[in-house]
């Protein structure tokens, strides 16, 4: 059994290529699994030397009552190696600059 995010995360699709082939350098993740695929996709995106940011208020992940929440790691995380963390406000307002 394989992890979906073996399968199915950045690193096995032409993600990269088709954002390198639009010009596009700067990414904006959300997403539903943050500490799971939101995080899997920043950290590949981030090795391919794109400009990741995350919206915390468009993610969210699981709360296990013996392992903790999901989403507090997760955002923890983030504010360690994503190049932005923002709100759904802020994003928008960086999108529309």
């Amino acid at each position: 059994m394989c992890s979906p995010h073996k399968v199915y995360g950045p690193e096995q699709n032409d993600l990269v290529l088709q954002l390198r082939k639009r010009g596009i350098s700067k990414v904006i993740l959300a997403g539903m699994s943050a500490n799971l695929c939101v995080e899997s996709h920043l950290r590949e995106l981030l090795e391919q030397g794109f400009d990741v940011a995350v919206v915390s208020d468009a993610t969210a992940a699981a709360q296990h009552p013996e392992l903790g929440d999901g989403y507090a790691a997760a955002i923890t995380n983030f504010n360690y190696i994503a190049g932005a963390v923002m709100t759904t406000h802020e994003a928008l307002a960086a999108i529309s600059a």
